[in-house]
């Protein structure tokens, strides 16, 4: 009586405290009882595997009893709903707290079989009905009634009932009405007749439906229902399991004239088929729950089906159901889910309403992990040490200064050696040839427009062809010796810029182009290998994110500005008539002079005259007539078309003649650009949708841009208006000189010159460091969760190869492009295609091969050798793809993201992290100091006369987030940005405990909540909710007596 007064007096108050095994000062903590039983079981035999849960209820069908599958779990619930017609959206399980509580109390009781060694599902109900007997939970003689009830035959829902099994079929009351409505519908029960017709005096069974060696459980009993349907495992729905995964089933269902409730858990020894069809799903199982109770309590016994089918999928409790060592540890595991369960109170919620799964799910890491106490005497989250600021930051182990010349290099070798087979190996996938269709086209059209505009600035010493062949050497050798192979090199703005000032510096002075660039070349070489000697490529974890992105923001920015640009130009070129009613402008043939020399070509016409003419094509060579016919003929010159007048050795003069309107070829080349656009962003998405299977899906999401222009091109086709068409040079050869080396030695050339080359080299070299490097630390940032290391020294060291082969042959220099070192990674990102039902594909990463690059390397080589059907592809549709490549860089960018803020309110705004942890007004500021230094990049850029300075302008952000310091806390910055090597050492905030603590039902006002007192053996694993049965009525007494009344949990 004491205990009970002991227990009245915690439950009025805030505290509980319970008995244990030894003594007083022993405390239990669920949390950490199950950390310490998954740290500590190691056993190969106890490693935790997938679950699939599969709850069967025993149900009545034309006067038998069957076992029906009603619901099931991967990960998320599914019910079967509608009479059985199908399965429900999965959603979360929304579980009773009272039916929790009762289970737990249940299992309590219940025989724990641990690593029972069985082979039929024979051998488990004897097991189990054997266990009910001795702790007389059951009457011996209902032991072969419930042997014979639980070796029914199951049904399950992909499997179609005959047809002479429908006729006189029951309706039934499905899962989903149970889970929503009160104890109404029809039940199966076990007439009471047939229930006690094999249950003779001595308790045995006389049925005669099992055969001497299934009673003797050394054969699998063969179903009723396995033998009238024509079981066969669901394969379809295989797919969606993990590999490995094992089957917890799950029975329940009343039994009528049984007098108590039976419950049982078993692990298996060893996963095995106990029966054809006992899961829907040809895999074995490792965990049997039953649960059968008496009439009335369907309801009640699905729902615990449902708690048990709903832990079993939960990481953790899986965890502890595969290591459990007896009892005590399972229900430690069920105490410590219920410490993770969120409440959600009953008024402000519909419990009908299926909570639909979420995009992300939160890691569980943090349960498995020790915890720490912290001040309040709650447990606390658990925490990193105080080292690993310094782990957080951007700051990457591999990137270390060295006075060991080599020393980046070399380790970058022996990091990419190991994965050089696998990268080869790694591209057998469809997505890759995808990948390789897209970024082939997404490159080609750039380096044919930066050809044309190299060789308007060089005078066509490079050109077109040179751009093409520089593509194909820089793409296959970096492509095969790269420490990074997903970046894409080619050519940039700035470096046109560099060249143009090399060009006009050599023609001012009369010096010979070709060979002041080669040395300007092996100058940029020598100074690249000193970086690659000294290491001082680890000098780019000062590159944090706030550099990234405003230099990644700013090419995506002009990739997308330049498309539009393009199509622009196309009105230009093909200009329209906006106002058709307005006469045209004049064109009228003029008479030639005849008092001067006779003219013969449109050229000389022009010369001698000054006047632009326009004469066509056809124009003959020799005119068909003299002064002296003209003088006796007649003409009305004003009516001459174009080739009359030529033919009379005229001309055309007016306001009227360069102006030739085309219909059409503008407004259809801006269908087809944004219908490329939008056709590729649909199909890349398309993935997200809830249309056709996955693997259909995933496969138009793979090939998206390469659908989108195959579409385009066919509607061109079929339309038949003269856009304009992608032009490639037809044959091999410099657009200029007459070889492809370069002669470095020239008579024009002063010797001096070849030391003075080492100026514009160090703008080059600088240009071409930042370049490479920004790329490449975007390329291997952690989110895009790359496996196989970097390679910032190795890829240095490419880099001044190819500089040095470029200039001797006289290419043009291609460092990494951003955006198509963007757009390659984003096409090649995997995704989990084992996704339970419910559940999103997670991001896995990316797939790390080189065949992709080094393929587009091949094939832009090769460029001249397709030219008949390049030829087909409309320059609008390029230029689509221009923009989806910019776009898609954006997609994802913090800084982006932080612009929206601006006009979200409050209450719509993402809940990202950094908004969770730093005021907005100081989100803010931070975000207009970065757009201020991408508006100023954006300038120096576009400004020809200072647009050399660009390197140094992307350096001077650097500068800039080092002063934000200055204004920003650490704690903020983590947030916004990467920390800066060594930042993280300077943090005056070092949280050493967190203060949010655990959920837990365990508080106590003595022991500050963190944990309770253990009395004896029999209640150790007791929970705080937990009052004896004995008690309640003397805490009934008590609460009326004092006016409390009843209140339930």
């Amino acid at each position: 009586m004491s205990t009970c007064k002991s227990q009245i007096q915690k439950k009025q108050g805030t505290s509980f405290s319970l008995g244990g095994p030894k003594d007083d000062s022993e405390k239990y903590n669920p949390s950490e009882w199950v950390q310490n039983l998954i740290n500590n079981v190691k056993s190969e035999g106890h490693k935790a595997h997938g679950v699939f849960s599969e709850l069967d209820v025993l149900k009545e069908y034309n006067g038998n009893i069957e076992w029906r599958e009603a619901a099931r779990w991967v990960k998320y619930e599914e019910v079967v709903e509608e009479g059985g017609k199908r399965w429900s959206k999965p959603h979360v399980a929304s579980l009773s707290m009272q039916t929790m509580f009762n289970l737990r109390k249940t299992l309590k009781e219940a025989p724990i079989i641990i690593d029972y060694d069985c082979h039929t599902l024979s051998q488990v109900i004897d097991k189990f009905t054997d266990e009910w007997v001795d702790s007389n939970q059951l009457d011996p003689r209902f032991r072969p009634h419930i042997r014979d009830v639980a070796l029914k035959g199951h049904k399950h829902h992909h499997v179609k009932r005959a047809k002479n099994q429908r006729r006189g079929s029951t309706t039934l009351r499905p899962l989903a009405d149970i889970m929503d409505e009160s104890n109404t519908g029809s039940r199966a029960n076990l007439p009471s007749s047939a229930s006690m017709a094999s249950i003779n005096s001595d308790g045995l069974g006389s049925s005669n439906s099992n055969n001497d060696l299934q009673e003797m459980g050394m054969v699998e009993s063969p179903s009723q229902s396995s033998i009238a349907t024509g079981w066969k495992p669901n394969t379809n729905f295989l797919r969606k399991i993990p590999k490995d995964s094992h089957v917890a089933n799950i029975m329940v269902g009343e039994v009528e004239d049984l007098p108590s409730r039976v419950v049982g858990f078993m692990r298996l020894k060893e996963p095995r088929v106990l029966q054809n069809d006992l899961s829907e799903v040809n895999i074995p199982t490792r965990f049997v729950f039953f649960c059968l109770g008496r009439r009335g309590e369907e309801e009640e016994l699905i729902e615990f089906g449902r708690c048990m089918g709903t832990m079993m999928v939960d990481d953790i409790f899986r965890e502890v159901a595969y290591k459990a060592r007896d009892r005590d540890d399972l229900l430690a595991g069920f105490d410590e889910f219920m410490e993770q369960v969120i409440v959600l109170p009953p008024g402000e919620w519909d419990p009908k309403i299926r909570l639909e799964p979420p995009g992300k799910v939160q890691s569980q890491e943090h349960r498995r992990q020790s915890v720490v106490a912290g001040s309040s005497g709650l447990p606390g989250l658990p925490l990193k040490k105080p080292d690993d600021a310094e782990e957080e930051s951007h700051c990457d182990p591999t990137l270390v200064m060295s006075k060991i010349p080599f020393k980046g290099l070399i380790d970058d070798i022996r990091r990419k050696v190991p994965f050089y087979l696998s990268d080869f190996k790694d591209s057998l996938h469809v997505q890759c040839l995808g990948s390789f269709v897209y970024v082939f086209l997404g490159t080609l059209t750039p380096n044919v427009t930066f050809g044309g505009l190299l060789g308007q600035a060089t005078d066509q010493y490079m050109g077109v062809m040179e751009c093409i062949f520089a593509a194909a050497v820089t793409g296959i050798l970096f492509a095969l010796f790269s420490g990074q192979p997903l970046n894409i090199l080619g050519s940039t703005g700035p470096m046109l810029v560099l060249e143009a000032i090399i060009y006009n510096l050599c023609k001012d002075n009369d010096w010979d182009f070709m060979p002041m660039r080669f040395w300007v070349g092996m100058w940029t070489v020598g100074f690249i290998l000193i970086i690659v000697i000294f290491n001082l490529s680890a000098l780019v974890k000062y590159i944090t994110r706030f550099t990234e992105e405003s230099f990644a923001t700013l090419i995506a920015v002009i990739f997308i500005v330049e498309a539009f640009k393009k199509v622009i130009e196309i009105g230009q070129d093909s200009p329209v008539n906006f106002n058709p009613n307005a006469p045209l402008p004049s064109c009228a043939c003029v008479p030639r002079d005849c008092n001067i020399t006779e003219i013969t070509t449109s050229a000389a016409l022009t010369a001698s005259t000054g006047i632009s003419t326009v004469l066509p094509s056809t124009t003959p060579s020799i005119v068909n007539y003299t002064c002296a016919d003209l003088a006796n003929m007649t003409i009305d010159w004003a009516s001459l078309s174009n080739d009359t007048c030529a033919m009379y050795g005229s001309y055309m003069e007016g306001a009227g003649c360069g102006v030739h309107y085309v219909a059409d070829v503008f407004f259809f080349s801006i269908l087809l650009f944004i219908g490329t656009f939008a056709l590729a962003l649909a199909f890349i998405d398309f993935k997200r949708t809830t249309l056709f299977p996955t693997m259909i899906r995933q496969r138009i999401s793979d090939f998206g841009v390469l659908l989108a222009i195959l579409i385009m091109v066919g509607v061109d086709i079929a339309v038949g208006i003269d856009t304009p068409k992608l032009i490639v040079p037809e044959q091999f050869k410099p657009t200029r000189r007459a070889q492809w080396t370069v002669n470095p030695f020239s008579e024009k050339n002063p010797w001096w010159l070849y030391l003075a080359a080492g100026i514009p080299a160090l703008l080059s070299t600088i240009l071409i460091f930042l370049d490479q490097q920004i790329t490449a630390v975007i390329v291997n940032r952690k989110e895009n969760k790359l496996k196989k290391g970097v390679g910032y020294h190795l890829d240095m060291f490419v880099v001044a190869i190819c500089v040095g082969i470029h200039s001797f042959l006289g290419l043009p220099w291609y460092v990494a492009a951003t955006v198509s070192a963007l757009a390659h990674i984003n096409s090649l990102k995997k995704e989990s295609e084992c996704t339970a039902p419910g559940e999103k594909p997670s991001f896995l990463g990316v797939r790390e091969q080189r065949v992709t690059a080094l393929g587009i390397g091949i094939l832009s080589g090769c460029a001249v050798l397709i030219t008949s059907v390049l030829k087909y592809i409309p320059m609008p549709v390029l230029y689509g793809v221009f923009f989806y490549m910019g776009f898609s860089a954006l997609r994802g960018m913090q800084l982006v993201d932080r612009l929206f803020l601006f006009v979200q309110p409050v209450k719509y705004q993402p809940d990202l992290p950094y908004v969770r942890h730093v005021p907005l007004w100081r989100i803010h500021i931070f975000t207009i100091i970065q757009v201020l230094c991408l508006a100023i990049l954006w300038v120096v850029k576009t400004i020809k006369v200072i647009s050399i300075g660009f390197p140094m302008m992307v350096l001077a952000t650097g500068v800039v987030r080092k002063i934000i310091e200055c204004f920003f806390q650490q704690r903020e910055l983590r947030w916004l940005d990467d920390l800066l090597p060594g930042a993280g050492k300077k943090e005056s905030e070092k949280s050493v405990v967190s203060k949010v603590p655990y959920k837990s039902f365990y508080s106590s006002s003595s022991n500050n909540g963190s944990s309770v007192d253990i009395n004896d053996k029999e209640d150790s694993i007791k929970p705080t909710f937990f009052v004896s049965d004995e008690c309640d009525a003397s805490i009934m007494h008590h609460r009326k007596s004092n006016g409390t009344g009843n209140t339930k949990l």
